[in-house]
């Protein structure tokens, strides 16, 4: 098998983070919501305007997960005003790792992960933080397993569904 190499992402990578963001959204979050939430939040939420705007945000950061010349996956790391929620100077969020479904178990959101902790280390960062729907038990264990603790609940609106996303946080 190749080796997974991990490249920062920027505007020019557009359709890639396009594609894996649509796929492993679907993939991943259809069966448990409605056709119509599902199109309207990728239609909504992975439309090349929004994606161009988080991708030149300075404050977003993009890697992108290459199996060869194959993208396998990608992370989105906050830090400051783009953060979701704590706009805390001293963390970064992971707000994003999508790993497509065939590659789940070969270490790629490992890898993704282990990239977001040395950038934090990198720039001093004190912790990092993320939420993650309650009913996503295997992200929930792999953050576990990564030493991330809940601190907080929050309300994540994915059509008219209200659901609950744990948030977690580890010191770096």
């Amino acid at each position: 098998m190749d080796q997974i190499t991990i490249t920062k992402a920027g505007a020019e990578d557009l359709k890639t983070v396009q594609q894996i963001s649509k796929e492993t959204f679907f993939e991943t979050f259809a069966e448990a919501n409605t056709e119509a939430d599902m199109q309207k939040y990728l239609a909504e939420n992975f439309s090349e305007i929004k994606l161009t705007e988080e991708l030149s945000n300075p404050d977003s950061l993009f890697y992108i997960a290459w199996l060869g010349e194959n993208p396998v996956g990608y992370m989105k790391l906050n830090t400051g005003e783009a953060q979701t929620e704590l706009q805390d100077i001293s963390s970064f969020e992971i707000e994003r790792i999508y790993v497509k479904s065939a590659y789940h178990g070969k270490k790629v959101g490992q890898l993704l992960y282990e990239k977001a902790l040395e950038i934090a280390q990198a720039e001093q960062k004190v912790y990092i933080w993320l939420g993650v729907w309650e009913e996503n038990l295997k992200a929930i264990r792999f953050y576990e397993k990564n030493g991330f603790v809940a601190f907080d609940k929050h309300i994540f609106k994915f059509g008219e569904d209200e659901q609950t996303d744990i948030m977690m946080k580890k010191l770096v």
